[in-house]
């Protein structure tokens, strides 16, 4: 009998309440990354492996977990930008943010929907505004300041490189993945004023364009 209490108390229907909210929030992560948006929230809660009527009791609707998941993706890009404008090295600080912010976007299909503006709510918009806006321009001011940077190149250029990219991550990404990274570093060259870098790509050849290109993208060997 006392193992049935404690089974039914309050504090054990607190806790499996808790760990049903974030094996809702782990299979949104993975859905989200590998699918993006269309995912719905019944798809959360079977790829949970949890019911649905679960689902809906921790989370009133699918925007609700979206805004859960947001937070997590936030606190990351905020992480990256902060690491880069604590790096002595102004523009390594830059390189790195870039590389690992659009790394982390290869990764989560949402959240680069939300950093090209596809897929934003107003409180999304808000917190790019308020928060990432604000890092990008420090990110750029601190480059431009320690001469690595040419001096006509603001903080909203960041966010146009990163949509601009998406754009290419977008189209490649399951035939050639890595891509995008040879157009970052021939963006990176454009920006700085010291010598240019090797790029860390090699360029598609013309069958793997019209691949890549082309109504499907399957995954294609680099040759």
């Amino acid at each position: 009998m006392a193992d049935v209490a404690e089974a039914t108390s309050p504090r054990a229907l607190r806790q499996d309440a808790a760990q049903n909210r974030k094996r809702l929030l782990a299979a949104a992560r993975e859905l989200l990354a590998e699918q993006g948006f269309e995912v719905t929230l019944d798809d959360i809660a079977r790829h949970a492996g949890l019911g649905v009527g679960t689902a809906y009791r921790r989370f009133a609707n699918k925007g609700e977990l979206l805004n859960a998941i947001f937070a997590e993706q936030t606190a990351e890009l905020a992480a990256l930008a902060d690491a880069a404008l604590e790096d002595p090295d102004p523009w390594r600080g830059l390189v790195d943010y870039l590389e690992q912010s659009l790394a982390l976007q290869l990764r989560d299909r949402s959240l680069a929907q939300i950093v090209s503006g596809d897929r934003v709510s107003v409180g999304q918009h808000d917190w790019n505004r308020e928060v990432m806006a604000p890092k990008n321009r420090a990110i750029i001011a601190r480059a431009r300041e320690g001469g690595a940077l040419r001096p006509d190149v603001e903080g909203t250029d960041l966010t146009f490189i990163q949509v601009g990219l998406n754009a290419i991550m977008a189209r490649s990404r399951n035939a050639q993945p890595d891509l995008y990274r040879r157009y970052l570093h021939l963006l990176l060259d454009g920006l700085r004023t010291g010598p240019r870098s090797a790029l860390p790509v090699a360029a598609l050849t013309s069958d793997q364009t019209h691949v890549v290109m082309g109504p499907a993208t399957p995954t294609v060997a680099r040759g």
